[in-house]
This record gives C-alpha cells, structure tokens and sequence, in this order.
C-alpha cells in the first residue's frame, strides 16, 4: 500500500452533515452497506480460499509464505490494495472487527451477518495464533513493501519477494505484539460462547503477547525496519502505570492503527460508569476526562476541534483520510450508547451534549460516505451507482485467474493493466476507499492512490456503526455484560436453549412494576447446564418509581447490572430512578430455573411469596434427592419444633391459615439448609 511518510499523529473524527446535501433527503441501506463491508474482507484473504468464499474472482495465494523460515504463515489478510501482510493494521484490523461483534453483535444478527462477522475475525486471529509459534517470537510482516509495489501482479501470480519478519527478545516490538495481543484478547470474547475451547487458546496467547511485549521492550519497525516506509510507529508504546498511560496524559483527537490513546480512554470510561473502578475512581475519571475530550472535538465543541471538509467530512490527511473518520464515528457511536445507558450527558467546553447528538454526527459520517456529499459519490464500492470504478487495488484491477489464468509478470502488470483508463475487471464490492481531499475533492483514477485505495482497517471500525443504525439500540444496556446471540454455522458449544423461556412477574394496579426474565444462551460446562437469563424491569406507571428495592430468590450465580445491599437489590449507582415507561435490564447466570424475583412490599402475601420454594429448583440444585429423605428431614424438624415449644411451656395458637403455612415454609426452608449442608460433607 502507498502510503504518506512522516507524522500520523492526530486524528479520526467526524463532523455534523448539514441537510443541504443532495441524497440527504433519500435515506440509506446500512444493512445492505453492512453486508457489503463484510464482504470486502473475503476479497483480502491470502491463502487456501474456503469451498463457502463468496468473492469468486480471487484464488489461491502465498501458499508458501514463511516457508523460508520455517513456519507456516500461509493465510491472513493482505491489508489494502498491495499484496503484502503487514502485522500491525491487520491486528487493529481484528481488534476493531472484534470490538464492533462485542457491542453489535445482537444487529449484527437481526441483519444476518453475524456469522460472516465472527468468520472474517476467525480469519484473522487463526493466522495470528500461526504468526505467534513460540512465546516470544512473533511474526509481524509477510513480504516487503519494496518489492511489492515494483511489482502489479495478482496475488496468484506474486513473484515478489515474500521474506518474514519476526519480533523476538534481540528484535523487540512492544508497540506490533501488544496490537496482536488486544486483537487476541477480543477475538476471545467474541468466541467465549461460540467455540469455548478457541476462545481459550487466544486468550492464552493475549496473556503470552501482554508478558512479551512487557518484558522486552521496543518499537516494532526499528526492528522490521522494512515497515517504517509504510506503518511505522509514530506513537510508539508506553512503559508506565495507569496513571501516566497516556490515559490522563494525552487528550487526542486522532484513533487509528498507530494512536490508541482515544480508544484506550473509551473503554475506561465504560469500566467507571459500569461502576468498576472502585478505588480507581479518581485515575479512571481522568481517562474519561480525556475520551470527553476526543467526543467533543468530534462535534466541534472543544477547546481543540478537528478539521473538517466544506461538505462535513472529518479531515486529517490526505493519504486514506476514511481511515480516521471511521474509527473515530465508531468511538463516538459506542459512547453515545455507554451514556444513554448511564442516564448522562457529554460533557463539553461549550455545554452538556445529549448522548443522541454524538451518535447523529457518527451517522452523518456514514451518510457522508454512502454518497451525501458534494460530489453525490459513494465512497464505498459497490454501494449506490456513483461509487469508485478505477480502486488502486492489484487483485481487482487484474482479469480474474479464474477467467485468464495467462501468467501475470511484475512489470508487465504495470503495463497492461495498472495504467488502463477502463474500468476494474473486478468489483471490490464493499471496499471503503481512502476519500476526498479537504475540499471535497475526489479523482477517481488507478494512479491517485492517495484516494482510491482501500484498507481492511477502513472497514473494520465500520462494521460496528452500520450494525448499530440498521439494527438500532432495541433498548440494549451497553454496559451490561457481553452477551451475544447463537450463530448456527459456528456455535457448537454453548448450545442455545431452542425455546427461550420467559418468566414474567405478574402485574395488578397496585403495582406498577412488571418484571419479564428470558433465557438468551446456555451452555454445558463439566456435565452441567448453565443458562443467561435476560431481566428487564418495567415502570408500566406514568410516574417516576424512585428507590426501587427488589428481593431476588432462588438466585445461584452471580448477577450484574444492580447493587446488592443486605437481602435486597437497587438499581445501579448511576440512577435512582426509572420514568414512567422505561425499562432497566440486568442479567444473571445460574444452572436452573429462573430466579423470583419481587418488588418487596411489607405484607403478609410477599412473605409468602417470599418463601415459596420451587420443587424443579430442588432438583436441580441437588440432582434428585429422594422424596423420603425430603421427608424425613422435614419431618423431624416439625417434631423438633413441637417438642420445644413444649419444654418452654409454649403454648401456640394460629389465627389464620396464612401463619401456619408460613410455620410451613419457614421449616420447610431449615429443611432445605440441613440438606444442603449434608451435600457439602459428601462432596
């Protein structure tokens, strides 16, 4: 890939789409432009092509890359319009595909992408495992810019020169292997419900890349110095604790492969207002101070805004400038969701910002891109019908092997095909190419590399935003715990409950709380089934309830999303309060039946309620206990309570059927301890 030399500091944002837009007034596709971007990732695969690849135009490629070596490097992605496969974008590359699955994998889903999703992260993260044979070595470039780009060839044609380059403890590269290391770390998240064991391996190998990375330290491109003409490491890596790291020291106004300061300041902030950071309150507070900071300079509310074209476009550099206005729109779409989520506002030099104006300028990005702007053009391909024709790309600007499989050569590429005027033989359907200059300006030539080549880490941080504006927010809490839906072609283990089960509260006049439970995954973990309930609580009044107490019974797993005080359970820290018609979620995770749960009421029927017992929890929870120890246990408590009241001279008299079956169920429930605790000595 051509790509600028020097600096590449600052930033990838967006700015507010104004309505005198041409196509404002159209509306856009964002599942189909989803589906598209997608795609474009199986068009940069190397390797052996799967029998599913959709992309039918591309073959076979770098079969023997690292072969030289000796090690097995074959696979991967090629990372813009070159043939080479350089480490550090494709780890953002995966990194950012992962991150958007995290945040929208539930419409991802609704659109029917899901699985393509999770598929282009595999594709990734199995080459990185390939790419990391030994704890501290790891390889960070197959074949070398240089070569490459003398050459014009399709990748099944290559020649060039396909040396590898590793990182290991006399070449350290703190900055590429802790890239790889994040990208492991959330490809594992993203396979934690599909494919357990997987998910496993890549955590390991994060755990691994994080020590290494650590321990010897070291920019990546001053050992693979061959990366520096084209990703090199202007950022670097940092060396101190979390108070220093960047986080609190660094107000940004660029994300991207190379800057992660703004990213890193995102996730913080969503850790404190989940209510995480405990007694790092006051350092997390400082990396949300500054993730406040990127937002506002996004909208062009800060005391240091981002440059922006005439028509509305987020500009940093003339070299691939969608590079920054994707990453950035992604940024500011997650935290508009971790506000609306919280019940807060942005805050910025000019005043508080609504969290729905943050996710509107994001989406005034993508419209941007999806053809409302000056030039009507839709920068990416393949989407609309004024879109790139001409992409600096080899593979698509080449005849396809598949239809001529006539031998391409290095220079005879430049000569056939590159510096032809008509159009590419092949669509790179989904490609978000580099865009116009700071005035709005686009060429839509094979030679103007600057504009019209593509970049896996285009596409990437795009997947999260389109599946959020095709999917919608649906009431999504983002900052509740990751929980995806099933995905058939991958999912083999956890296996989700074929029927969801729901389990609503009952409702009446007097109360105006309704609660409804739904399991959304389960899994087998060591012969035992395990179930995800979903939980949303609804004030059906028009009134705000405030100090919501619930009692949760039957609970035997752990629960996010509410604060646990005594017996009883609250609403989260952020909010006291819910208005009339608005729902809050939590979720919880045991081996049984829905927990009970109740608004708590100071009557004599919630401490029925209170005490009911389900027989179907019982035989979960101790694997079917025969009915005459049940009995027998009980029995003999009842006795036991007879007799002292009569050595104590107690003489008990019940006024109303509703004493003696609490009686019931109170020696009902000591029953249920003593057989508990009899377990506990067996096991």
């Amino acid at each position: 890939m051509e790509k600028k030399l020097g600096l590449c500091i600052s930033m990838g944002s967006l700015f507010l789409l104004i309505g005198i837009l041409p196509l404002a007034l159209a509306g856009h596709d964002y599942g189909q432009a989803l589906s598209k971007s997608i795609l474009f990732f199986e068009a940069q695969r190397s390797g052996y092509l799967p029998r599913n690849q959709r992309v039918q135009w591309r073959g076979h490629s770098g079969l023997n890359d690292g072969k030289l070596s000796g090690v097995d490097l074959v696979g991967g992605y090629y990372d813009a319009g070159d043939n080479v496969k350089f480490g550090l974008p494709m780890a953002f590359t995966i990194t950012m595909m992962s991150w958007s699955i995290i945040e929208y994998g539930w419409q991802m889903a609704s659109s029917g992408e899901l699985g393509n999703a999770i598929a282009a992260v595999k594709w990734g993260t199995d080459y990185l495992i390939k790419a990391h044979p030994q704890p501290y070595v790891l390889y960070g470039e197959v074949g070398d810019g240089n070569t490459d780009h003398y050459c014009w060839q399709r990748p099944e044609d290559m020649t060039t020169c396909r040396a590898a380059y590793r990182i290991d403890p006399s070449h350290p590269g703190s900055d590429l292997v802790g890239e790889t290391a994040a990208a492991m770390a959330a490809a594992s998240i993203v396979f934690r419900c599909y494919n357990p064991s997987y998910s496993v391996e890549l955590l390991k190998h994060a755990y691994q890349l994080f020590d290494f990375a650590n321990k010897y330290r070291g920019k990546y491109d001053s050992s693979i110095t061959v990366a520096q003409k084209y990703y090199r490491s202007v950022s670097g890596y940092a060396v101190y604790n979390g108070n220093i790291l960047g986080g609190t020291g660094w107000a940004m106004t660029e994300f991207g492969w190379d800057v992660k300061y703004a990213g890193v300041q995102t996730l913080v902030a969503k850790f404190l207002m989940q209510g995480k950071a405990g007694q790092h309150t006051p350092i997390f507070k400082k990396y949300q101070e500054k993730a406040e900071f990127f937002m506002c300079s996004c909208l062009g509310k800060g005391t240091r805004n981002v440059q922006k074209t005439p028509g509305g476009l987020i500009f940093r550099q003339r070299w691939n400038n969608m590079q920054f206005v994707t990453s950035a729109s992604f940024l500011l779409t997650v935290y508009s969701d971790y506000l609306s989520s919280a019940g807060k506002f942005l805050k910025c030099a000019s005043g508080n910002v609504a969290p729905s104006e943050l996710l509107s300028f994001a989406k005034s990005q993508v419209d941007y891109i999806l053809g409302d702007n000056p030039r009507a053009t839709s920068y990416m391909v393949g989407y609309g019908n004024n879109y790139p024709r001409q992409v600096h790309h080899r593979a698509a600007s080449i005849v396809s092997i598949k239809q001529n499989p006539s031998f391409v050569s290095c220079r005879g590429g430049f000569a056939t095909w590159f510096s032809r005027k008509a159009i590419n033989p092949n669509l790179l359907t989904g490609a978000l190419v580099g865009g116009p200059d700071a005035y709005d300006n686009f060429a839509d030539q094979r030679d103007n590399y600057e504009q019209t080549e593509p970049a896996t880490y285009n596409n990437a941080p795009l997947l999260g935003i389109l599946a959020r504006l095709t999917g919608g927010h649906r009431g999504y809490n983002q900052l509740l715990p990751v929980e995806l839906p099933s995905v058939k072609p991958i999912a083999t283990q956890p296996k989700p409950s074929p029927n969801p089960v729901t389990n609503p509260a009952p409702a009446s006049s007097a109360n105006p709380i309704a609660i409804a439970q739904k399991v959304t995954t389960s899994w087998i973990s060591k012969g035992k089934t395990y179930y995800r309930y979903l939980t949303k609580v609804t004030n059906k009044s028009s009134k705000t309830l405030k100090n919501i107490k619930l009692s949760v019974s039957k609970l035997y797993g752990p629960l996010w999303g509410l604060t646990k005080s005594g017996d009883f359970y609250f609403f989260p820290a952020w909010t006291n309060a819910l208005a009339g018609g608005k729902s809050i979620e939590f979720v919880y995770i045991h081996s049984c039946s829905p927990a009970e749960l109740y608004k708590t009421q100071a009557t004599r029927s919630f401490l029925l309620l209170n005490y009911q017992v389900s027989i179907t929890q019982l035989i979960c929870e101790f694997g079917g206990i025969m009915v005459r120890d049940l009995s027998r246990e009980f029995g003999g408590i009842m006795v036991n309570k007879v007799e002292d009241w009569r050595k104590k001279g107690v003489k008990r008299r019940f006024n109303t059927g509703a004493e003696v079956l609490i009686l019931f169920l109170r020696c009902f429930i000591s029953c249920i301890d003593r057989l508990r605790e009899k377990k506990r000595e067996r096991e």
